[in-house]
């Protein structure tokens, strides 16, 4: 899948930590011109593709069975965790646009971008791909 084919309010979107699925300030102004954490930014995508995931944490999304299920091979759209460790509480959350291609938002870059496994791996608090998830279209 092509980045570009998402409207530009999901391109520029702006890293705010605090701005998780379900946290008030969200609740209360639901749009992304605010900003977002990983979840939020990985779940507004899926949202573009008529995919909606409830505003599950990473943990919670890790256990998830009646939304999700877990994959071996990703594919377009479905969701990947990584982390320091295999433990998915608070877990980085990406969507898997391609071979190589993940769509994800971190504080690092600032706005969304595309790594690599490879750029993940890179990175301590990312370093461990911890499994994929597939959202019910």
């Amino acid at each position: 899948m092509d980045p570009a084919l998402l409207p530009p309010a999901l391109l520029h979107v702006p890293y705010v930590g605090a701005r998780s699925p379900g946290a008030p300030a969200v609740l209360a102004r639901p749009d992304l011109a605010a900003g977002a954490n990983c979840q939020l930014y990985a779940y507004a995508v899926l949202a573009h593709f008529g995919r909606q995931v409830p505003p599950l944490r990473s943990s919670e999304l890790w256990e998830d069975r009646a939304a999700t299920m877990r994959v071996t091979s990703p594919e377009p759209l479905d969701l990947l965790l990584f982390g320091p460790t295999s433990d998915p509480y608070g877990a980085h959350v990406g969507v898997w646009l391609g071979p190589e291609q993940i769509l994800h938002l971190c504080r690092e870059v600032g706005q969304p971008t595309v790594w690599s496994t490879a750029d993940f791996r890179t990175r301590a608090r990312y370093r461990v791909l911890i499994g994929a998830k597939r959202v019910g279209a």
